[in-house]
């Protein structure tokens, strides 16, 4: 094998490179899963909650993981009646009305009071999400809290953080079926955050 390289040197530099790849995405996953299992609790007088899109099926109902986001949001507020739930998300291409609007109608349905729920319905992405959730907000303090899924929060907070927003979180548990798929382009979403600050 080491005869077949030496006359193939540039096949070595491409094996080379894919194991460096190969190497570099573990530690990223294996960050990036130590990372959404020690998220700090969010403080108690947190005004305000995030509640990050996802997609919405054809029926007009949350998706699962929508749901599961939407339902953790919900559970916070039982215990915390006081707080404001923005919900956001613009409306995806297959779905028949914006993310944002879901969140807000399905928690207003579930004894949420009108006044305390909004919907921030023209975003596309995690960014937009939180730059266009913070113009709801009054200024006054207290933290906000960001619910998504589990392996989406750490980003979130960061994206928060970089917004100047004093932010805790959630993470909603995602579906074992989906974790390996879900975990994979989370790890590549942290590779253009970290672009997109150098560049």
């Amino acid at each position: 094998m080491s005869g077949f390289f030496s006359s193939h040197p540039a096949l070595r530099i491409l094996c080379i490179l894919a194991c460096a790849l190969v190497l570099l995405f573990i530690i990223a996953l294996a960050a990036l899963v130590i990372a959404e299992k020690t998220v700090p609790a969010p403080a108690s007088d947190c005004r305000y909650v995030l509640v990050l899109g996802a997609q919405v099926y054809e029926t007009g109902e949350p998706s699962k993981q929508l749901l599961a986001r939407i339902e953790t949001a919900y559970d916070w507020w039982l215990s915390h009646p006081g707080a404001v739930i923005i919900g956001c998300g613009g409306q995806g291409n297959n779905e028949p009305m914006a993310e944002g609007d879901v969140i807000r109608d399905w928690l207003i349905a579930h004894g949420v009071p009108e006044k305390q729920v909004f919907s921030e319905s023209s975003s596309v992405n995690t960014r937009d999400n939180i730059a266009k959730a913070h113009e709801f907000m009054d200024g006054t303090g207290g933290g906000v809290i960001i619910v998504t899924s589990d392996y989406h929060l750490p980003r979130a907070l960061a994206i928060a953080g970089d917004a100047g927003l004093k932010a805790s979180g959630i993470g909603a548990p995602t579906l074992p079926e989906w974790w390996i798929k879900n975990h994979f382009r989370e790890v590549l979403a942290w590779g253009k955050y970290f672009l997109q600050k150098i560049f």
